[in-house]
């Protein structure tokens, strides 16, 4: 079959208030895990998923994210003349990842809202949006999956993770009837429930993919947060009219927008880099014993 989403959306405007004061001048993306920021990782499993267009939506001190993802000739200069060709491959290959665009969001209000801002670069067509800090590890891409989902049943996607019961009133909570493995038809959103106000236990993580309906939605749409609009809002007004599903993903997921997660985010890359993984499990094994 051959694939249908070529475009994958990733909205990186926010200002990254939970991890200041590192973000005060640094975007919260460009927070390096090992020694790949963040975004890096997301734009590499798009790549990995068949996307080839990259849209990064922006905001006010975001240029770093613009600038990695572009040439700097002179530090290719630099390692040539000085042979580290390896490093060299490496900078050359993160240019050539994808075709990148980027939309500048000018005020903060919601990711809802940082989506309609690329809507004209998205056409008539669907496409994934992947949030810019979930950082998802696995054999095979988390986005792969909702594409295969898509491809069956040519509606949106949501992906899914299960989580215990105490830890379900922090997500937005998907309601619904399983249609295949992994996979749910939704009936229903909850945004942050208690335990006790549903049984689902499947939380809404930021991977999907929209179609030009759920951007439409979007517009229809009320913002519920803060006055913000955000993308689950779009889909709850979808809802009405067009069916939506879930994707249970195989893989970790690490929210790195949260300081623990992100330091377990940086423990498990690092034991699979081939410079540290012996001296880090080293020193894990150290400190456990203290």
């Amino acid at each position: 079959m051959v694939q249908t989403i070529h475009k994958a959306i990733i909205p990186a405007a926010g200002l990254g208030t939970r991890f200041l004061p590192a973000t005060k001048v640094q975007p919260k993306e460009m927070l390096p895990i090992v020694d790949k920021p963040i975004i890096q990782y997301v734009v590499e499993e798009a790549v990995a998923s068949g996307i080839s267009e990259i849209i990064l939506i922006t905001g006010a001190q975001k240029r770093a994210l613009e600038d990695h993802f572009d040439r700097n000739f002179e530090l290719e200069w630099h390692l040539d003349r000085n042979k580290k060709f390896e490093l060299l491959s490496q900078i050359q290959r993160i240019t050539n990842l994808a075709n990148f665009a980027y939309v500048r969001q000018k005020i903060q209000l919601g990711d809802g809202h940082a989506l309609l801002c690329a809507r004209s670069l998205i056409g008539n067509e669907a496409c994934a949006v992947l949030f810019g800090d979930e950082l998802i590890v696995g054999t095979r891409p988390a986005l792969a999956q909702l594409i295969e989902v898509y491809e069956r049943f040519r509606d949106p996607v949501i992906a899914a993770v299960r989580v215990p019961s105490k830890e379900i009133s922090m997500y937005g909570v998907i309601e619904g009837k399983q249609v295949a493995p992994r996979v749910w038809q939704v009936s229903k959103l909850i945004e942050k429930p208690k335990p006790s106000e549903t049984r689902s236990r499947l939380a809404v993580v930021g991977h999907y993919i929209v179609t030009p309906e759920t951007l439409d939605a979007l517009k229809r749409a009320h913002p519920s947060h803060h006055g913000e609009l955000r993308l689950i809002d779009g889909f709850r007004e979808l809802l009405k009219t067009r069916p939506l599903y879930a994707c249970e993903f195989t893989g970790t997921r690490y929210d790195c927008g949260n300081k623990l997660q992100f330091v377990k985010a940086t423990i498990a890359m690092g034991l699979k880099h081939p410079e540290v993984k012996v001296g880090l499990r080293k020193y894990l094994h150290e400190i456990s014993n203290d």
